[in-house]
């Protein structure tokens, strides 16, 4: 049976839907539904998060033990609260070394999401929207590269929030967040990934 370590912040623990609804459980849906046994994912995630709080969050939990897979989606609480770039990178860099660790040393079986763009959604109205768009693209190019340094596997899905944004359904209620919908289509991403390291029995 494989099992699932989701750390990030408000869009792992999906923020404003069904627990069951946030991409973690949907990527489990996803394996379970091919025929892939998956436990129900162990997630270490909190709206609000930076870098740091979850780094703090991952040695408060004193977690044993390893997982087949690791998702690490974090940074867009570095952008908002304006954080540096070279924060983010030594944190990331951090963050990166101890997903490895809990995915058995296996880098390939941490997957890295890119930050979604939250500067398209109504929330913010007002806002500079394509100053925004710019500091996610940059936080964006650092966690690609170590994603790609450290051998990991990497998911882009910031197109997919800017494309559906405006969309209605996409969104959560507060206008920020997004639907269990804009979910599905990050769990189809990276189950199809997941899928190909472990859906043909291959050793966990």
């Amino acid at each position: 049976m494989l099992t699932y370590l989701a750390l990030g912040d408000s869009y792992t623990i999906g923020e404003q839907v069904p627990f069951e609804r946030n991409f973690p459980n949907q990527l489990v849906a996803l394996l379970r539904t091919s025929g892939v046994e998956c436990a129900d994912p162990v997630i270490i995630a909190q709206t609000g998060w930076t870098t740091d709080e979850l780094m703090a969050a991952i040695s408060e939990k004193n977690i044993m033990g390893t997982f087949s897979f690791v998702t690490l989606l974090i940074g867009v609480n570095n952008q908002y609260r304006g954080r540096t770039l070279e924060n983010y990178k030594e944190e990331l860099h951090s963050l990166l070394h101890q997903a490895i660790a809990f995915a058995r040393g296996n880098s390939k079986n941490v997957v890295v999401l890119s930050i979604p763009d939250w500067g398209v959604t109504p929330f913010a109205e007002g806002r500079d929207r394509n100053q925004i768009a710019v500091e996610i693209d940059n936080f964006n190019k650092v966690n690609r590269f170590y994603a790609v340094d450290h051998d990991c596997s990497y998911i882009e899905i910031t197109q997919s929030t800017r494309d559906n944004g405006q969309v209605e359904g996409f969104l959560a209620i507060d206008a920020l967040h997004p639907s269990e919908l804009e979910y599905a289509v990050w769990a189809k991403q990276a189950f199809v990934m997941v899928s190909e390291h472990f859906g043909t029995g291959s050793n966990h």
